[in-house]
């Protein structure tokens, strides 16, 4: 291939790159980071979890993002174009990552209402003392998913969902019209700061807390002996995989409004561990709050740990703030503030690799853009305000992450290391700019280690989904909400190929084989 980028054209740009740093690091740290990471600790190993954890940001994570950051930057161009100027075939991979993010984006701005209401919610612990009550009927008006019946009965639009949903899109399409520099830089540059005070302030006062020590212990005390198990090697490659927003569409869209001359694998580093940290803060946090719990109810730790995800943010933690005398209101709106600020800026980064490639696609304006999307995507997320929102909700993002991101991980890194070979060019153009030097600790990684790693997940993940229902969900529930997502990317990702460019890439003539 030739070392051709796609033209300079009226591109967006960030105004610095700490403002660039920022905004990758608010991508990368998001919901799971506070209310995942804990628990795929806690039950894969303890402390021992953090060797396969650390082993998979070094194989895995850090050399996907430089190699997304590389792309990004050198073609300058969203994934779909980006994997066009590689191979014209590879074209409907990009619009399948894009497809997927942008499904992923309508259920994850209905998370965002959630935590919008339980700001206000915080103001004299409003969810009682049943908060699992609270949330899955009151608030939520849920219906009985169990059954088959129950799965379908999708409802009215519960209006106190649907109106803090819309107050969220509003706030995050308010910053995508502002554009690159003015409205996502500006944005991390003063969401990230106060997100990471924000954890800091929970942290201290978690681990200050009369049985935080306990929930420490349990926490961290390493089980060596699962390091001998393969699925705990398997959450660690899941979990880095899935909390830094690579094979997302997400960093090569972000690092294409990067200048011609930006360290890329210092950046990566630099993005790459600040997750790692903050992951490692959120867990401490969690489980110092959850000791404090267990020694308030006279139990043991493993008793009140639960599990991860919607059941620990809005049914575990407003149960833990009850039992904070005099500091509900604070600890609440802190605790929701931190989940909202931490998914404000996920839910920007998905927003924008969606909107970029329209506008590559079409020649909108960015105005323009931001409104096809963002209504559609309004539209979309109409159903998770439901009665049965909650289980559609759980069924699309489960299928969209095991299959969708890791199958569109396993093909990017098959296309660039083995199909198209440019592992080798790409670290010449990383090199030639950054003081950390890719080496064959990179090259191995990728052409080696994860495409194998990646194909084991995606075997992995399909033969437990065979063998055992999720979450007891309905087969028709699984077979047209989860598999039915991901066919439906597929789909897209085919259909918009077949479009005909309009935008300013129209006339971009591809390198060709030299």
């Amino acid at each position: 291939m030739s070392d051709v980028a796609s033209p300079e054209v009226a591109r967006d740009q960030w105004g610095t790159k700490v403002g660039f740093i920022l905004a990758a690091m608010g991508s990368a740290i998001g919901l799971g980071n506070i209310w995942r990471y804990p628990y795929v600790v806690y039950e894969n190993g303890g402390g021992a979890f953090l060797i396969p954890y650390f082993i998979a940001i070094a194989t895995a994570a850090l050399p996907i993002l430089i190699l997304e950051y590389s792309l990004g930057q050198k073609y300058r161009s969203g994934a779909p174009f980006t994997f066009r100027a590689i191979s014209k075939k590879w074209e409907p991979l990009g619009w399948f990552q894009v497809a997927v993010a942008f499904f992923i984006a309508t259920y994850y701005m209905v998370i965002l209402g959630w935590c919008l209401s339980y700001i206000v919610y915080s103001f004299g612990s409003q969810w009682g003392d049943d908060t699992a009550s609270f949330f899955i009927g009151e608030y939520l008006g849920t219906s009985e998913g169990g059954a088959p019946g129950g799965f379908w009965d999708i409802g009215a639009p519960q209006v106190k969902v649907l109106l803090a949903v819309l107050v969220a899109w509003a706030l995050v399409l308010l910053i995508m019209v502002r554009g690159v520099s003015k409205g996502i830089e500006l944005a991390a540059k003063i969401l990230m700061p106060t997100l990471i005070v924000m954890l800091i302030i929970i942290v201290l006062r978690a681990v200050t807390l009369d049985g935080a020590a306990e929930g420490l212990n349990v926490l961290f005390t390493p089980d060596f002996g699962a390091l001998g198990d393969p699925s705990v090697w398997i959450a660690a490659y899941g979990q880095v995989f899935f909390s830094m927003s690579i094979a997302f569409a997400i960093m090569i869209t972000y690092a294409s409004y990067l200048p011609r001359k930006t360290d890329l694998s210092n950046s990566a580093f630099i993005v790459g561990l600040s997750n790692a940290g903050f992951e490692f803060l959120a867990a401490i946090g969690v489980f110092a709050v959850l000791g404090f719990l267990a020694a308030a109810q006279s139990t043991e730790v493993t008793e009140v740990a639960g599990t991860g995800g919607v059941g620990l943010a809005f049914i575990s933690f407003p149960a833990i703030i009850n039992t904070l005398p005099g500091l509900n209101t604070v600890f609440g709106l802190l605790f929701f503030g931190t989940l909202f600020f931490a998914g404000l800026t996920s839910a920007v980064s998905i927003l924008e690799c969606v909107i970029a490639p329209v506008r590559e696609k079409l020649g909108l304006s960015r105005n323009a853009a931001v409104g096809l999307v963002g209504g559609v995507a309004v539209v979309v997320s109409m159903l998770y305000v439901t009665r049965g929102g909650l289980f559609y909700l759980d069924t699309i993002d489960r299928f969209l992450n095991n299959f969708g991101l890791v199958v569109s991980g396993l093909l990017e890194v098959i296309l660039i290391a083995w199909v198209a070979r440019q592992i080798g060019p790409l670290a010449q153009h990383v090199d030639a700019m950054s003081y950390i030097r890719t080496g064959v600790w990179w090259k191995v990684s990728l052409t080696v280690i994860t495409p194998v790693l990646l194909g084991v997940m995606t075997v992995y993940n399909l033969w437990n989904e065979i063998n055992e229902r999720y979450s007891d969900y309905p087969l028709s529930g699984l077979l047209v909400l989860g598999w039915g997502a991901v066919l439906l990317c597929a789909v897209l990702a085919f259909v918009i190929t077949a479009v005909p460019d309009r935008g300013a890439l129209a006339d971009y003539q591809l390198p060709t084989k030299e």
